[in-house]
């Protein structure tokens, strides 16, 4: 099977030609030995398959990172029969860069001037059989986003398979000192911008020679009120990711009541067990509900995030906070994400999918979890409230909000040199893109891909850890005492008495990986003994707990200084089972969500641990 490769930058539009040819015929996974994203699909014209390898999103081909040591093995390596090399037509001298670096590696290829609509807009031509003339290979204008042109762009690349071309000149190269086997040879900067300078002579020609600030641009661009208005958008874009899963997320929420019944009927008529009877009547079709709701969420989002990166405005969003996230070792896209968290921890890990690079995407992600998701902020006044005054509460969410900041810092310090090495790192240079409208269909189509692969992947994730916490919790009579969870966890209570919880509070620190909406519910299981501890982590619901009962027993039975180490390892632990999921989703890596999962769980302890024995002088 011929094996095609694209190349280019971030933000080049890679991305989109792949997901456009390949659909839903694709696997992601990580670089054998590496942690960095690898994208490989297949599609089929006139009767024949091809292999597609999107290769890694990066600046040149000098080695300095994994993403260009990856890309140049490949290509050297001879893996890919032809070499579609993309570009930004409307910023072209800036995205030839990789064009020049790849000159020297004697490689079939095809130059493709993607976002061609853009360059129009901004009144530039682009004469592309010069271009092709002088390069050697075939130059295909294009618009990746507007999903026309592809059978074009597919007769060229089974074209160029039969009779293949290579670029006739290239850049002057200069082997650096200490570099002494020719494999290692890499262009001088200075000799690749004068060979791009004569390529593209009288190449392009434009009507508009200089680029003005619009007045939003102006706003968007200020030091204060740029960042007050950007935050702004930001969440306004979470309400509408917000608004377009409420359709698929009301269907979802129908199908526990829809299926529950009539499968317990069903199966206790057949004399089934009471275990296997509530795992397919309650567990399943709420495992169904949960992994439905987050691939609407990411749908959401992806429609979103999609829009905004299409228009234009995350670059003013990474100009705008790059200085400030860059002492966390992040670029000022991740502020997008990070806001989303706030809302729900899913839409945040998904939002990840701007950052460049596999390292950029998994420490945004790390530091996303650090933000807790609008649920917790339901559960925390309830309980702050049952045993302290209002000031006390307030005290106690000033608390948690410093708090956000402090573990931001220390995930940066502890991931940040793995994930986004020092040398790695450097101030943005960038120009920022022409806005231009949002190609609405592509948009979908890719958010819908990304939705679906969510959904399978987290079916899976879900399935199996719900599972095993239904066997932890079930309970035949619905005492809790009857359930392994109450006996694993009074065993454990002299060890968890020490990071200040009790078998109670422990059990429904447990369960708050699974829903934070379920702590209320898990703790009147708990304490009052009135419904099953499975049923309430799974059903999720609040609704029927006596807040009012539930605090005079919590308040005779716990200390305040329990309860308090209790909010915060529930607030600063794994945010839920669908965030685990969706992040194993967006970083492919089992090692490193894992690594985040065992962090926050280690890090929640340790401060509960912290706030039990400072506060328990003063609150008993």
């Amino acid at each position: 099977m011929n094996c095609i490769a694209l190349l280019g930058q971030p933000n080049s539009g890679k991305s989109t030609v792949f997901n456009q040819l390949t659909g839903s015929r694709q696997h992601v996974g990580n670089w054998p030995g590496k942690t960095v994203e690898k994208k490989d699909g297949v599609y089929s014209y006139k009767n024949t398959k091809y292999t597609l390898v999107d290769l890694p999103g990066s600046y040149g081909l000098s080695g300095n990172s994994d993403e260009e040591i990856i890309t140049e093995k490949f290509i050297k390596g001879g893996e890919a029969d032809l070499v579609c090399v993309m570009v930004d037509a409307s910023q072209l001298e800036r995205s030839m860069y990789m064009l020049a670096d790849f000159a020297a590696m004697n490689v079939p290829a095809i130059l493709i001037l993607n976002m061609m609509d853009v360059a129009t807009g901004q009144g530039k031509k682009i004469n592309a059989k010069l271009l092709s003339e002088r390069l050697g290979i075939p130059v295909l204008p294009f618009t990746a986003a507007d999903g026309k042109g592809y059978d074009e762009l597919k007769a060229l690349i089974e074209k160029e398979l039969k009779k293949p071309h290579k670029l006739i000149t290239a850049p002057d190269i200069t082997v650096k000192e200490g570099y002494e086997d020719s494999e290692k040879m890499l262009l001088d900067g200075n000799e690749k911008y004068i060979w791009i300078s004569k390529i593209l002579e009288g190449v392009t020609k434009a009507s508009v020679t200089e680029y003005k600030l619009s007045r939003f641009d102006k706003l968007i661009l200020k030091p204060f009120w740029g960042k007050v208005v950007t935050i702004g958008i930001i969440l306004v874009g979470f309400l509408a990711a917000m608004l377009i899963m409420s359709p698929f997320m009301g269907v979802a929420s129908m199908l526990p009541k829809a299926l529950g019944a009539p499968i317990s009927n069903f199966l206790t008529g057949l004399h089934v067990h009471p275990w296997l009877v509530s795992v397919f009547s309650m567990l399943i079709p709420n495992t169904l509900y949960f992994c439905i709701s987050m691939a609407s969420f990411v749908f959401g989002v992806n429609v979103v995030f999609g829009f905004l990166e299409e228009i234009g405005f995350l670059a003013r969003t990474a100009y705008q906070f790059d200085g400030a996230l860059s002492k966390l070792g992040l670029q000022g896209k991740a502020v997008a994400p990070i806001l989303m968290g706030m809302g729900c921890t899913i839409g945040g890990a998904s939002g990840t999918r701007v950052m460049d690079g596999w390292g950029q995407k998994m420490l945004a992600m790390m530091v996303v979890w650090a933000v807790p998701c609008a649920s917790i902020w339901s559960i925390i006044p309830v309980i702050s409230g049952m045993f302290f005054p209002a000031w006390g509460t307030a005290l106690v969410c000033i608390g948690i909000i410093a708090y956000i900041f402090v573990l931001m810092f220390i995930v940066s310090k502890v991931f940040g040199s793995k994930l986004v090495p020092e040398e790695s790192r450097a101030g943005m240079i960038m120009e920022l893109p022409p806005y231009h409208k949002a190609h609405w269909k592509y948009i979908i189509k890719d958010s819908w891909i990304k939705c679906f692969d969510m959904f399978k992947r987290a079916l899976r994730t879900v399935t199996l850890v719900s599972i095993l916490f239904w066997g932890l919790s079930f309970s035949p009579s619905g005492n809790v005492e009857s359930s392994l969870l109450y006996k694993i966890g009074t065993f454990i209570e002299p060890v968890t008495k020490f990071f200040g919880m009790g078998w109670r509070t422990f059990v429904a620190f447990i369960s708050a990986a699974f829903a934070k909406e379920a702590v209320l519910g898990t703790l009147n299981a708990v304490f009052a003994g009135q419904s099953n501890v499975a049923d309430v982590a799974f059903n999720a619901g609040t609704g029927s707990v006596d807040k009012m009962a539930l605090s005079a027993i919590m308040t005779q039975t716990i200390s305040g200084a329990e309860a308090l180490a209790f909010m915060f390892a529930c607030t600063f632990s794994v945010p839920c089972l669908m965030a685990l999921s969706t992040t194993y989703k967006e970083s492919h890596s089992l090692k490193w969500t894992v690594k985040t999962a065992g962090f926050y769980i280690i890090a929640a302890l340790v401060l509960s641990c912290i706030v039990y024995h400072i506060a328990l002088p003063f609150l008993g």
